[in-house]
């Protein structure tokens, strides 16, 4: 491989980049006798957004990827992080979990995450409403190591009254609220949220929704709908949600086998038959999260929609406080082994948990990425090799052949744990 050494460093952070509004490079080449900051050696480089596969060393300098080639010297850098027989990734992002600790009832920390999931970037779902994101905003997120980015419920509490339903009174919708919220913070907000199962809107059909997409037009910036379905109210509002999504709204809990209060099978799989409406609503540029969680993966939903053509276009947890503790353990890394039991190649899942979610977000030059210039995120696992039993939220079995095992995080090219950086973090 030739060498490959970052020339520039963009100066702005990413509510700037997402604003379009980024100065020109601003930091020099390295000299000679200049050290990276980290250097990670001997890493299993896995980056689909390069094609990149094998043995790498990785250079890392003020927060971004300088160099990434075949053999870098130890005494080129002030610190070395030694990932022999490791698995090394763009960091991976949550596009949907739950992150608003104090604010919503089911928000776990995101740096608590890091364990368990070696997650570098976190979405968080929904949790705070027009009335409480700024209490994130200015509380949470600045205190987080892990990036932050979320959706605006468009209900005005969000989930801060969880387990009672948000919107069984569709007073709590307020479009043009929840599209101030979006504009004043469209830098981290991504657009807004909606459930839109049965046990949570009763039946208001197609209303909730519809609010939802009205506050992202309001909003006047690109804003997207992430759409919660699960045991939506009966067969045909299903086909009328999909029909509804815009090309990049997210549909999450695609695979969801949750049943309605009557007990009936009412989303994207219906008697075992793909709905016309989510191969069309996929052609359309709909994407189609997992967002596993407690209750919201179903392996023969996901395996008769997956064999007639819908296909996963991003991999999520859906992890908070309630679904953190159930039997299919609905963290990332876990919910990439359940993939790659079900077929999919290393590269493939480490893809929908990488660059296919970052370009959901849009804010991060090369974000999702190992390129040069990239922010030096990576996540650090161990693909185990062996038999492994795996379990959905509906108590369906699965075997797999290996499982992904979380190590250890870099963000903003400092790690998690050894070797420490002094000063700690410049974020």
């Amino acid at each position: 491989m030739t060498h490959s050494t970052r020339r520039h460093i963009l100066g702005a952070g990413a509510s700037l980049a997402a604003l379009g509004s980024v100065p020109g490079a601003a930091l020099a080449a390295m000299a000679p006798n200049d050290k990276f900051d980290l250097l990670i050696r001997n890493a299993n480089v896995v980056d689909p957004s390069q094609n990149l596969a094998g043995k790498r060393d990785i250079g890392v300098r003020f927060g971004r990827i300088e160099a990434i080639e075949t053999s870098i010297p130890a005494d080129r850098a002030l610190r070395v992080l030694d990932a022999a027989h490791k698995l090394v990734t763009p960091g991976l992002i949550d596009l949907h979990c739950h992150t608003y600790p104090y604010g919503s009832a089911i928000g776990i920390p995101a740096d608590e995450l890091l364990a368990h999931q070696c997650t570098t970037t976190t979405v968080s779902a929904g949790d705070g409403g027009a009335n409480n994101i700024a209490a994130w905003r200015r509380f949470v997120m600045p205190a987080s190591r892990t990036r932050q980015f979320a959706f605006v419920h468009i209900a005005v509490a969000g989930l801060a009254g969880f387990p009672v339903p948000e919107l069984f009174n569709i007073d709590y919708a307020k479009p043009d609220i929840a599209a101030r919220a979006v504009a004043e913070n469209a830098d981290i907000v991504l657009g807004v949220k909606v459930r839109m199962s049965e046990n949570v809107i009763a039946r208001h059909g197609m209303e909730p929704l519809k609010r939802a997409i009205r506050a992202c037009e309001l909003s006047g910036v690109p804003a997207k709908i992430m759409c919660h379905i699960g045991g939506v109210s009966d067969r045909d509002l299903m086909s009328q949600i999909l029909d509804a999504l815009r090309p990049g709204d997210v549909l999450t809990h695609c695979y969801s086998g949750a049943t309605n209060e009557a007990g009936h099978g009412t989303n994207i799989v219906q008697d075992g038959k793909l709905l016309p409406a989510a191969l069309e609503a996929k052609k359309r540029g709909v994407i189609f999260d997992v967002g596993h969680g407690g209750g919201s993966f179903d392996y023969t939903i996901a395996e008769a929609a997956m064999a007639q053509g819908c296909m996963p276009d991003t991999l999520s947890s859906d992890v908070h406080v309630f679904s953190a503790n159930t039997p299919g353990m609905p963290y990332l890394p876990w919910v990439m082994s359940k993939f790659l039991g079900m077929g999919f190649s290393l590269s493939e899942v480490v893809r929908m948990a990488t660059v296919a979610p970052a370009r959901v977000i849009e804010r991060i030059p090369k974000h999702g990425t190992l390129q040069i210039g990239a922010p030096a995120d990576m996540s650090i696992l161990e693909l185990v090799e062996g038999p492994v039993d795996f379990v959905d939220t509906r108590n369906n079995k699965r075997s797999g052949k290996s499982y992904l095992k979380p190590l250890g995080s870099v963000i903003a090219g400092v790690a998690s744990g050894r070797p420490y950086q002094s000063p700690f973090s410049v974020r």
